[in-house]
């Protein structure tokens, strides 16, 4: 496809993007070209935005942002077998090498060659994105409409997290209510969790938390573990069956591993600035818990996991979309999205 198109392109080393107009993107063998209706932003789009150290080390500018997304097929490349003109698809963000021992033992999710849209290839913060035909995901717009459909991506995520273990009839606590905290309370209660607690330190957040069904919630006041733990610790009298924990703040961390119940489970899926000291002893090995760290999702058991759990209703991810903006937002999105006064912002292209 010939012409031009609106773009959020970090241009070089330092905080912010350009909005700015550039050539639609030319499709290779095996790639569809997808017009964007619909990208939600990230914390890792943050990150970049905001230039920081994990940005600086691994980004290469230019380049276009973004990975979450819901569009439209326009244009297909040679070698094309599965993707027609007209499919409405997400996709998976993670652009696998397919050969290396992880891709064909089931684990593509941690190849350790995987191009990533709008981190190591142009993403889709912008009105059209090149896609590998390998990564599409096609989706039935009549059950998911975009601004829900570009929600997937993250969303699975929480369904690889939380569904890790057996959440019915279980209590859980979820730590860190960023939208896949959020998303986990949904799953948790969508599964049979006979509690569901959340805890952060953002009001906004924690009203994001009651609206998808958190039991009762929790803002800790002091910057340590130690209230976390104390407050977990009073569910049922002997602390949660399951600790989510999804911020990775260190407090939150020695928090669940002290509120956790002996002989549970906790999953870390929230990633840290720097290295946590954890007393391996006394809050893991004397408690006989039973300890997960995740990262990502399957590619792509968990997308059909994730489309049954959304398209049949079951997950309502509606009260989380709380901002959809143009292009031209973004850096109000940003600046929303770093106040913590947003659940998930949707950019829509199209909207002038």
């Amino acid at each position: 496809m010939n012409g031009t198109m609106r773009a959020v392109r970090k241009l070089g080393p330092g905080p912010g993007a350009e909005l700015m107009e550039i050539p639609v993107p030319a499709i290779g063998p095996g790639e569809v070209l997808v017009k964007v209706e619909a990208a939600s932003i990230c914390g890792t789009d943050l990150h970049i935005w905001l230039w920081d150290e994990w940005s600086a080390n691994r980004l290469k500018p230019p380049i276009t942002m973004g990975h979450e997304l819901a569009g439209t097929v326009v244009e297909i490349g040679p070698g094309v077998e599965s993707a027609g003109v007209g499919d409405f698809v997400s996709a998976e963000s993670h652009v696998t090498c397919g050969v290396c021992f992880q891709c064909r033992t089931g684990q593509a999710h941690m190849c350790p060659e995987t191009k990533i849209l709008g981190v190591d290839r142009d993403g889709c913060f912008a009105e059209y994105v090149a896609i590998p035909e390998k990564v599409l995901w096609h989706t039935d717009r009549d059950k998911l409409p975009p601004e829900i459909a570009t929600l997937q991506e993250p969303f699975g995520n929480a369904v690889f997290s939380a569904l890790a273990n057996d959440l019915t009839g279980q209590s859980v606590g979820v730590l860190g209510c960023g939208p896949i905290g959020l998303f986990s309370i949904a799953i948790a209660k969508a599964s049979g969790a006979s509690r569901v607690v959340a805890s952060d330190v953002n009001d906004y957040r924690l009203d994001l938390a009651r609206k998808m069904g958190a039991d009762e919630v929790f803002k800790p006041e002091l910057g340590t573990g130690e209230e976390t733990a104390v407050w977990l610790a009073q569910s049922d009298g002997y602390g949660v069956d399951i600790v989510l924990e999804m911020s990775g703040a260190p407090a939150a961390i020695d928090g669940a591993f002290k509120g956790v119940r002996r002989g549970g489970y906790v999953n870390l899926f929230g990633i840290p600035s720097k290295p946590v000291l954890i007393d391996v002893a006394e809050d893991m090995i004397f408690k006989n818990l039973t300890v997960l760290a995740l990262n990502g999702r399957r590619i792509f058991e968990t997308w059909y996991k994730t489309r049954l759990l959304l398209e049949t209703g079951v997950v309502d991810l509606a009260p989380l979309v709380t901002h959809r903006m143009p292009l031209e937002g973004v850096a109000e999105a940003m600046d929303l999205l770093a106040s913590g006064e947003a659940g998930k912002i949707v950019l829509l292209p199209q909207l002038l």
